[in-house]
């Protein structure tokens, strides 16, 4: 396993969940739209970049976790974005939530530029973010899940491969009719 992430969006969740993976001895590569939030990863070993594309061109691993899907097609898609950068065989983990038609739509997308993709959207807030507990529900790949397991569980403490692509956002819309429910 590539012992080299790239992590893009560094708010709430993303900022801990980045310094997780540094203090269990990755390489971290970050970028974040508002500049200033990737300044506390820098001092703790992260390597900010300006761009996207810079991120993906210099890892084989890039983390996504954003607000909502336009922003995930935008770091990915959209100008100086992921798949400006990537190279073939590399792998893109969405940990956002998003919608699972987006999710498989943008597989495809990468799939046709040699890129694997693992959705893989999280539950436990702010604080399984922080003590690295996060619940994370993924799909795609068997193999390349695998691969990445090193990585998620610098993450999370519940790990469960659902399926295809989409699959993890699927559960994790059940996950919150549930939790809606319940409360």
């Amino acid at each position: 396993m590539e012992k080299r992430v790239g992590f893009i969006g560094l708010g709430i969740m993303g900022k801990p969940m980045a310094i997780n993976l540094i203090k269990a001895g990755f390489d971290v590569i970050v970028y974040n739209r508002t500049a200033s939030k990737a300044e506390r990863l820098v001092s703790q070993g992260a390597k900010k970049v300006d761009s996207p594309m810079q991120v993906a061109a210099e890892t084989t691993v890039v983390i996504t976790i954003v607000s909502d899907t336009p922003d995930v097609e935008s770091v990915i898609f959209g100008e100086n974005g992921v798949i400006e950068g990537i190279k073939p065989d590399s792998v893109v983990i969405d940990m956002s939530t998003i919608s699972p038609e987006a999710t498989r739509s943008i597989a495809t997308r990468l799939k046709e530029k040699g890129v694997h993709m693992l959705d893989a959207p999280v539950s436990g807030g702010e604080q399984g973010a922080i003590d690295g507990a996060l619940s994370i529900m993924l799909g795609g790949d068997v193999e390349i899940f695998e691969r990445c397991q090193p990585i998620f569980q610098a993450l999370g403490k519940n790990i469960i491969h659902v399926g295809s692509n989409g699959m993890g956002q699927v559960v994790k819309l059940v996950n919150q009719i549930l939790v809606a429910g319940t409360l």
